[in-house]
């Protein structure tokens, strides 16, 4: 009697897991997935959800292990709604990437036979050149404009196609960001100075290589000194001394001597002890050909308790000799 009851206890468990399989199995296929997928099309979202091949895999297991696979599912899914039931609050969770440093070993391949583009240029060796080209577009080519438009000279035809094609993108990238700020500046409050720091800054960087035609480039430096003179205008202090020697010195190569001087007062009044306040003023009467106002700039420079960088001082040994 103990075995027969046995065996019919064994053969009501097989039979219930087999049940709770089944159940299982099409709740799964024909309820969870449709829902699952007719969910993610509502919100246009992607998010993992189990297929129907993972019921069918899950069913057969199920057979094959009776009770304890379905206990294992069972606890699991329990495990899953009373310990994640919510989202994780991110929201005092700051990600900034000024704090993650970034250490990469060198190419030391790559970089074995790296020379300036102007040498390359210079040898006019193909390879060579064409393998510095590329180089220098993998990187930040903001600061090297300069460099690549010579490469328009170069007598390798492909080099100067494709130096041409990459400052002829970049100079409209140049030319609509500076329309786009200059919109944006028309639509400032009068205490807003954001964006003339910002187009005060973006244009020196490109400016300063001289990249474009006298008369282009003597259109954008007058943009920039315009800029300027809103900025002035609204809140003198935003004009940093780098600032001041950044309109200072694109007007001085645009030959305006007459608004360098005026900047160059501005920058003395506000910043008389800062190096560039004697540097812009001792460029322009260089410029102009004045000897008086150059030498008493450069006395007075001397006698002051300002810092001198190596080029100043250099320049300061040739004028005292």
């Amino acid at each position: 009697m103990s075995m027969a009851r046995d065996e019919v206890l064994f053969l009501l468990v097989i039979a219930v897991n087999l049940i709770v399989s089944v159940i299982y199995l099409l709740a799964g296929i024909f309820v969870i997935v449709p829902a699952h997928a007719l969910a993610a099309d509502k919100d246009k979202e992607d998010f993992l959800y189990d297929n129907r091949r993972t019921y069918v895999i899950r069913f057969i297991v199920m057979v094959l292990c009776p009770v304890i696979v379905p206990l294992f599912f069972l606890m699991g899914h329990l495990f899953y709604l009373f310990v994640f039931w919510r989202e994780a609050n991110l929201a005092d969770v700051v990600f900034s990437k000024d704090r993650v440093k970034t250490n990469q070993k060198a190419d030391e391949e790559a970089e074995r036979d790296i020379i300036p583009l102007e040498e390359a240029i210079l040898v006019n060796e193909k390879k060579n050149l064409r393998s510095v080209l590329m180089n220098v577009m993998r990187q930040d080519i903001g600061d090297s404009l300069a460099s690549i438009m010579l490469a328009l000279d170069s007598e390798d035809s492909e080099t100067s196609h494709y130096a041409a094609a990459v400052l002829s993108d970049e100079l409209n990238k140049f030319r609509l960001y500076v329309q786009k700020l200059r919109k944006q500046i028309e639509e400032e409050d009068d205490s807003q100075t954001e964006c003339e720091e910002m187009l005060i800054d973006y244009m020196d960087h490109i400016l300063r290589q001289r990249i474009f035609s006298w008369h282009e480039q003597r259109k954008f430096v007058m943009i920039m000194e315009e800029t300027a003179e809103l900025l002035y205008g609204k809140d003198a202090s935003k004009l940093t001394d780098v600032r001041y020697e950044a309109v200072c010195l694109r007007l001085l190569e645009m030959k305006d001597y007459e608004s360098t001087g005026k900047w160059c007062l501005r920058m003395k009044e506000q910043y008389p002890d800062e190096l560039a306040s004697y540097t812009c003023r001792m460029k322009l009467y260089f410029a102009e050909q004045n000897r008086e106002k150059f030498f008493e700039t450069l006395e007075t420079l001397k006698r002051s308790d300002v810092l001198i960088d190596n080029e100043t001082l250099e320049l300061i040994r040739i004028f005292s000799s």
